[in-house]
């Protein structure tokens, strides 16, 4: 048992956070289960070619995605001292797979290169202190807004990552886009496992059971195992509707890490490939995607971790930043695309995570699955999509604290909120938050309410969702 004012306690700080090395442990060992399908998921998405038919190989995609997200989670941990977990992020490299990587002549070293000065861009702005002022000019009602976007965004990937609810193919008179599991109706043992870990977290919470979130994703798993041995439902993506969506329960035999991704990186071929101009706006894409997604996702994990001060600041929050920017370097670098804070996270918190020591373990988990990957097949989506539903509804409580009676706060507020899971991203949510609070603000003649680094983040946010019709228009 750790003793209060020991040298673990007093670096990691966790008697003064009221946590204890147990309940940090149980914190890391749930996000690292929360977010462990990154490890097989993003060999799929890196999956396809780029426009010259090259493809990355899957486990080596696998073996870089996970040693890359165990240090860097480690730093995280042991030098900025917060329950943040980093790995590959998913709008970033679904953006850097289906966008940057077709432009005719990239190869994937070059689109990787994209990453790294993104990252290096990150870096200066971080150590100017842009970044931070950035986030201290944010109105306390956005921030709060941000939270709860993240929190509805999270349980739709629970829902949408255990099939409970799936997009509608596309079809002649169909209006609806999404809808309750097959045809309005919840079919397969996957969703059996989803909808028995969802009551189980729930009442373990009710009962007010320590590690219930953690108990919920062992004992889903164990139920996942026990039904693949028995009925073997089949995975979605061999065309089984009623199947595992991603994971299907299993043991491959193991095999030694493929490291041979790192250092292939071409920093400046994409510039040589397609100009400065065409070059500079895939940059900066992925660029505000870095910032923003990471600004939201950590004032939410913040803030559930009770780590903000009353006046909205979070301790150490440079150190925060600079891991991150370090993410897109390092993730480009490996070849596993950018790396930042995941929205996962949020299970270990709700399980009790306060301090970094809780990053230490998670960190130190996904090296292990560097070595042991078949360990992260035995966990399907379905077993830990109900932590994900639970993580939301903690973080969808706070919307009580926004003044709903200021408009001017109440509609950006809304918007950030609503676009968050609707767009399936955290950076249009915020970007049509801070837009529409610069222009409320000004139609009601206070404009100087409004910071001046929230005016230059509204005009850079203008300039994102325009780049699409600047590239049209540019013929780049």
């Amino acid at each position: 048992m750790l003793k209060q004012g020991s040298k673990l306690d007093r670096y990691f700080e966790i008697s003064k956070r009221g946590s204890s090395v147990s309940r940090e442990v149980r914190g890391g060992l749930a996000t690292f289960f929360a977010m462990s399908y990154i490890v097989v998921l993003n060999p799929l998405i890196l999956g396809g070619p780029d426009s010259a038919g090259n493809t990355l190989a899957g486990p080596a995609v696998a073996a870089a995605t996970a040693l890359v997200a165990g240090v860097l989670t480690i730093i995280m941990g042991a030098w900025a001292k917060h329950p943040f977990a980093l790995a590959t992020g998913l709008g970033v490299n679904a953006f850097v797979a289906a966008t940057v990587a077709t432009n005719d002549g990239l190869t994937w070293p070059d689109v990787m290169g994209l990453v790294v000065l993104s990252g290096i861009t990150m870096f200066i702005l971080v150590l100017t202190g842009f970044r931070t002022a950035v986030f201290k000019a944010v109105p306390a009602g956005l921030k709060t807004a941000i939270v709860v976007g993240i929190g509805l965004f999270i349980a739709l990937l629970g829902f949408v990552n255990a099939g409970f609810v799936r997009r509608i193919p596309d079809a002649a008179g169909t209006t609806v886009p999404v809808e309750l599991g097959t045809g309005g109706q919840l079919i397969g043992w996957p969703s059996l496992v989803f909808v028995f870990g969802l009551i189980l977290t729930i009442g373990l919470m009710s009962r007010n059971v320590k590690g219930a979130i953690l108990i919920g994703i062992v004992a889903s798993t164990i139920l996942s195992v026990i039904i693949e041995f028995v009925a073997s439902p089949g995975s979605q993506g061999a065309g089984v509707a009623s199947g595992w969506s991603l994971v299907t329960p299993s043991m491959p035999e193991w095999a030694a890490p493929d490291l041979s991704l790192l250092g292939d990186v071409n920093i400046f071929g994409s510039f040589e490939t397609l100009g400065v101009v065409a070059a500079s706006l895939l940059a900066f894409v992925i660029l505000l995607s870095i910032f923003f997604d990471a600004m939201g996702t950590m004032v939410g994990l913040a803030t559930e971790a009770g780590s903000i001060d009353k006046d909205g600041n979070i301790p150490n929050v440079e150190k925060v930043l600079l891991v991150d920017a370090a993410g897109a370097v390092v993730g480009g670098a490996a070849g596993v695309s950018s790396n930042q804070i995941f929205v996962e996270s949020g299970s270990g918190i709700a399980e009790g995570a306060r301090t970094g020591l809780a990053s230490v373990v998670t960190g130190l988990l996904f090296i292990v699955a560097m070595f042991l990957t078949p360990l992260i097949y035995l966990v399907p989506f379905e077993a830990v999509a109900p932590a994900l539903v639970v993580v939301g509804y903690l973080m969808v409580s706070q919307v009580g604290k926004i003044d709903w009676s200021d408009i001017g706060i109440a509609i950006p507020a809304f918007l950030t909120i609503a676009l968050m899971p609707f767009t399936y991203s955290i950076a249009n949510g915020l970007g049509a938050g801070f837009i529409t609070f610069a222009l409320i603000r000004l139609f009601q003649g206070r404009a100087r309410e409004v910071h001046p680094l929230m005016w230059v983040v509204a005009a850079a946010f203008v300039l994102f969702f325009s780049v699409g019709a600047i590239s049209s228009a540019l013929g780049v």
